[in-house]
């Protein structure tokens, strides 16, 4: 018998976890983002990383049609980011406020992100109510800073060392 969903999800608050925006275009559907923690790396050759997306959203909608995305690892000081694509916000709200451009592969790509990688889609997988979205990593960003962190409910930053 599996646990319960608040026994889960009261284990779960206690891994910590980098933050994200998943980013997808088309042109019927226009720019699409959410925010999202269950992203990890696959594999080094090739380069390829997974995101877990609801199987309701409207950004994995436009992901699995056009078989691009980006995902936007965000820094410390991007909380308002974060929260502006989680939730109920409206698309536009989403991207009102964020400076992006598009990427080479034509996914919005969040400009002040620690990082972006631009992917294309491998592998759909079907879980329970979520896409295991997997992608091949064609297109890299980097930039300076410490990553934004969620853990216990709550953002966190890397202590100085």
């Amino acid at each position: 018998m599996a646990v319960s969903e608040q026994d889960f999800k009261d284990t779960l608050r206690l891994w910590a976890s980098g933050v994200t925006v998943v980013t997808s275009k088309s042109e019927q559907d226009g720019v699409k983002g959410m925010t999202a923690t269950s992203f990890s790396s696959v594999s080094l050759e090739p380069p390829q990383i997974l995101v877990c997306i609801h199987e309701k959203a409207d950004t994995g909608k436009v992901i699995l049609e056009q078989k691009k995305f980006a995902v936007n690892i965000l820094h410390s000081e991007q909380q308002d980011a974060s929260n502006q694509f989680a939730g109920a916000n409206s698309q536009e709200e989403r991207f009102a406020n964020v400076d992006w451009e598009e990427g080479k592969s034509g996914s919005p790509v969040l400009k002040d992100a620690l990082a972006s990688l631009e992917c294309t889609l491998v592998q759909q997988v079907k879980a329970g109510t979520h896409w295991i979205v997997i992608g091949q990593v064609e297109n890299v960003t980097q930039n300076q800073g410490t990553p934004l962190l969620y853990f216990d409910s709550a953002y966190r930053s890397l202590a100085e060392s």
